[in-house]
């Protein structure tokens, strides 16, 4: 099993949106991703809740079955559009991949 962690600290205003707006439209588009990609077997996304100077404002946590499995969905157009999306209203971003 593969645990694939993303934590993203999002940009004030983008793509003509606030940042909480941003989150909500990023969080239902991360949701979606399990109905169309059938690699994800868990897939959670949430918001920070401390708001500490170190803390990133949303996270992402999903399980793959393998290294290989989380390769095809990174490269999955469903994933694309969503990390294009993503990225345009980050301003920076942390992963972490691990095996368990």
């Amino acid at each position: 099993m593969l645990k694939h962690i993303v934590l993203w600290k999002l940009k004030e205003t983008a793509e003509g949106n606030t940042k909480e707006e941003n989150m909500i439209l990023a969080k239902d588009k991360l949701l979606a991703l399990p109905t169309s990609i059938y690699q994800i077997k868990s897939l959670t996304v949430g918001s920070d809740v401390l708001h500490g100077d170190k803390s990133f404002d949303m996270g992402l946590v999903a399980d793959f079955d393998s290294l290989e499995d989380m390769k095809l969905y990174q490269v999955h157009p469903d994933h694309v559009a969503v990390a294009s999306f993503i990225g345009k209203i980050t301003a920076d971003r942390a992963t972490l991949d691990f095996e368990f």
